[in-house]
């Protein structure tokens, strides 16, 4: 269980461009040349977790709770199953915010925006590793706990837009119209064409 200790804003959060050079490195706690872990020590935030390969999903979640390297939480091991099942040889995990807490009732009330535009760099780098890049959208029905998490994804929408990204969803979304999040569901379920502009346009 991650509780926030305080808001983001009380704390010093690293630039995405600092906080990647030092994930890049060796490093004496997993395997650097297998896992991309930005920051790569435990912290109040977290801009990506996930494996390297050739042909890497981007899952997209709400935010982070505790997984780290080699300790994967359910919702995580979720997805690199569904990821590897669906043909795709890495998966990264990424969130529409990046404060850690288990309960997103326990984030912060409103966006910091310095920590969102250094979540968007960390988006554009995840985006700038395949010449398509594939985009799972899999935050379900928790994206309504904050209004800001709503525009924060139509940054991201954008971002993607640019980069030619492909959005999909596991299995048809719910019956909110969202996405499903990656827990609970079949390790073999299959991947279907998301279409994210019709999704933002109604919301």
């Amino acid at each position: 269980m991650h509780i926030p200790s305080s808001t983001t804003g009380e704390i010093e959060v690293l630039s995405f461009d600092a906080a990647l050079q030092n994930a890049l490195r060796p490093s004496p706690d997993y395997d650097a040349a297998k896992w991309l872990y930005v920051p790569n020590a435990y912290s109040e935030y977290r801009y990506i977790l996930g494996t390297r390969g050739e042909k890497p999903l981007i899952c997209v979640g709400i935010n982070p709770s505790t997984a780290a390297p080699d300790a994967l939480d359910p919702t995580l091991q979720s997805a690199q199953r569904i990821a590897l099942s669906n043909g795709y040889d890495s998966f990264l995990m990424f969130n529409v915010y990046a404060q850690r807490a288990t309960r997103p009732d326990d984030m912060e009330k409103t966006c910091n925006s310095f920590l969102h535009g250094e979540n968007r760099r960390a988006f554009a780098y995840l985006l700038s590793l395949s010449p398509r890049p594939a985009v799972w959208g899999a935050w379900g029905n928790i994206i309504e706990k904050r209004p800001y998490l709503m525009d924060c994804l139509r940054d991201f929408a954008a971002q993607g837009r640019t980069a030619g990204a492909r959005w999909f969803t596991a299995g048809p979304p719910l019956k909110s119209g969202h996405p499903h999040h990656p827990l609970y569901l079949r390790r073999d379920i299959a991947l279907m064409e998301f279409d994210i502009e019709s999704y933002l346009s109604v919301r």
